[in-house]
């Protein structure tokens, strides 16, 4: 049976897929400076505060660049930008390897590679959102959500123990390297099998292409209009409720990129293999948990509407998940300590879909640009996590870190009951 047959009629989740791929090529990128952190901190004498700021530099750029990522995407496609974005990553990763050890300021080096490291990144989630507007119907959209952000699971699981064999193998250095060379080969396998619309793919096929047509709610194309109604995208009330929420999603979140291993080693005493192995429980839970709460709310929503299966199943996810993590800091064993940990982290990505699901819904024609402001949220919580949970922990303790990330998801939960999943931008708010 020729390939095109195994295909036909399930191109989109082809393509969904393969969003999943390097949704986990990002992760690995970003998550390795973690694994490599102490490595990094002796070759170059920083600090836990100095490391801290170059953790936050990649997440800055991150956040600075998802709106401007997501109306790329809007005028250029894609197709171009995602691809474009993963060299732009590749070569920065392997810039963050050699910065000389010996170098005058090798802190401003690291802060200027890894902001510049995150610009490229911010790219992807937009981008792959204004895939999903383009080519997944409403109904589907959860799922394909869930699928794409497995892959930040899959991503930061398989980078402990991969990143610590590389570097007991062969150094820190080649870490970043080997990680380089992933994202490479992949770009090349998206580049050609990617295309910005289901109508300009030659291997659509007619009942596909209609099924996706009938599905999708909102238009995807249509004339370019001014900048000024980056007004109308950012003021809308939806959009910044959601992106409030998110933010809480990032500041918890990134405790488990930036720290989480420095946590196991450090605070719970474990030795680096053992950390590998721990870690990645937090992210194989986001693996599951994301398409998870992609095909839940999808099923509820199709059964009950989608405040119920969009904003009840967020709202459920990121409330127990907030449990989760204030129950963490109070379990004796490291290793339990990691299972409820990893608890925390699987159900918050319950919620995970719902914020892109329902973004692509409202935004229409405007998925890339309103996508990347909502992710900002998340990344804006991020920064501050990077550098705030080490001060929190020096000052006041791990405890207090945790339960700080608690009460945000609680908030987080709360905000969803102020989301109208129906309402939809003006045809207006498309950007050029």
């Amino acid at each position: 049976m020729s390939p095109l047959r195994l295909i036909d009629g399930r191109l989109r989740w082809v393509l969904v897929f393969w969003l999943f791929v390097l949704s986990a090529v990002a992760y690995l990128d970003r998550v390795n400076v973690s694994i490599a952190a102490h490595s990094i901190q002796t070759a170059h004498q920083l600090s836990n505060v100095q490391l801290g700021w170059v953790f936050s530099a990649f997440v800055a750029g991150y956040a600075l660049f998802q709106a401007p990522g997501g109306r790329l995407a809007d005028r250029f496609g894609p197709r171009l930008v995602i691809g474009l974005g993963v060299v732009w990553w590749s070569v920065f990763t392997t810039l963050t390897a050699l910065v000389p050890a010996g170098a005058a300021f090798p802190l401003a080096m690291l802060i200027a590679v890894r902001f510049l490291l995150g610009a490229g990144e911010a790219v992807i989630y937009p981008a792959a959102n204004r895939m999903v507007a383009n080519w997944i119907p409403s109904a589907e959209r959860g799922l394909a959500n869930g699928v794409i952000f497995a892959g930040v699971g899959v991503g930061a699981g398989i980078t402990p123990p991969l990143i610590t064999y590389v570097l007991l193998e062969w150094g820190w250095q080649w870490s970043f390297c080997v990680c380089a060379l992933i994202g490479l080969a992949a770009c090349l396998v998206w580049s050609l099998l990617a295309r910005d619309t289901p109508a300009d793919h030659p291997w659509m096929g007619a009942r596909e292409l209609a099924h996706i047509q009938g599905g999708i709610t909102a238009p995807v194309t249509g004339p370019r209009v001014p900048a000024k109604n980056w007004r109308a995208i950012a003021g809308d009330r939806n959009l910044l409720v959601i992106t409030g929420s998110y933010f809480t999603v990032g500041y918890a979140a990134y405790i488990f990129y930036t720290w989480f291993f420095s946590y196991l080693t450090r605070v719970r005493g474990l030795d680096m293999k053992s950390s590998a192995a721990y870690s990645m429980l937090p992210f194989l839970a986001m693996a599951i948990c994301s398409p998870l709460g992609g095909w839940i709310s999808d099923r509820v929503a199709s059964r009950h509407g989608k405040r119920a299966g969009r904003c009840g199943v967020a709202a459920f996810g990121l409330g127990v998940g907030s449990l989760f993590l204030a129950a963490a800091t109070q379990v004796a064993s490291p290793q339990m300590a990691c299972l409820v940990l990893a608890g925390g982290a699987g159900t918050m990505c319950l919620a995970q879909s719902a914020y892109w699901a329902v973004t692509a819904d409202v935004a229409g024609r405007a998925a890339g640009a309103a996508s990347g402001i909502v992710n900002m949220g998340a990344q804006v919580g991020g920064v501050l996590t990077a550098s705030l949970t080490p001060w929190i922990a020096d000052h006041f303790g791990w405890t207090a870190s945790f339960a700080v990330a608690a009460a945000l998801c609680t908030l987080g939960a709360l905000a969803w009951f102020a989301v109208d999943p129906y309402a939809s931008l003006d045809g207006s708010a498309e950007m050029d």
